[in-house]
């Protein structure tokens, strides 16, 4: 009974705390710019898995971007299958060698990005509400260029460094579909951006320890 403790812990611990590296995951081609990916209308569906693999909600999101030529301004308007909305703004500054900066409202500091051949690893901090009331969590996001213009986004919810959840999420340009899919951002428009603190999206309360 102790070992298949210890195998157990050592389990739930290498799952909490492993890590990835983008040297060894990216690829060298499709190359992804996010300041030229995002500039236009993209549209995403994903889904929010959590700590015991279950999808707790499922999404669409409607994108506007705007490339200036130094600074990448994401318009992202939520719809969840429970019909609660959502708006975030990203403001993302590229750097060198790779390197990205953005802010959102509800983002704590600064997030941080670095890209490599077909792959994006964003790091960043934000009060997630949970329930009726909030964590402070980190999200390991990684986004993956496919062939065909398919980009991947996998991003886990991280709390002390053990893994909360999970957001999957597949995008594609406007262009790449013989159809406008839905429309959420003309309703949204109608609502202001929401603080942190005011945000109807609540994360399932399935996130608590226990």
């Amino acid at each position: 009974m102790y070992k298949l403790f210890l195998v157990a812990l050592l389990t739930l611990t290498l799952q909490g705390c492993t890590t990835m590296d983008i040297s060894s995951l990216s690829r060298p081609t499709p190359e992804l710019k996010i300041e030229e990916y995002f500039d236009g209308k993209v549209y995403a569906w994903g889904i929010f898995e959590d700590r015991f693999g279950n999808i707790r909600r499922q999404f669409q999101v409607e994108i506007d971007g705007t490339w200036d030529g130094k600074q990448l301004v994401l318009d992202e308007h939520f719809l969840y299958d429970d019909g609660e909305r959502d708006r975030r703004i990203w403001t993302i500054n590229k750097g060198s060698d790779g390197t990205y900066s953005g802010t959102a409202d509800d983002v704590l500091g600064e997030a941080q990005g670095l890209s490599q051949g077909n792959s994006l690893n964003w790091s960043y901090e934000l009060d997630l509400p949970v329930g009726d009331g909030t964590w402070r969590v980190t999200f390991d996001d990684w986004m993956i260029l496919q062939e065909g213009g398919v980009l991947l986004n996998r991003a886990y919810v991280k709390k002390w460094g053990f893994r909360l959840g999970s957001v999957t999420l597949s995008f594609q340009r406007a262009e790449q579909l013989q159809a406008v899919p839905f429309s959420i951002s003309e309703v949204a428009k109608e609502r202001p951006v929401l603080a942190a603190s005011d945000r109807l999206v609540r994360y399932p309360s399935s996130l608590d320890a226990h």
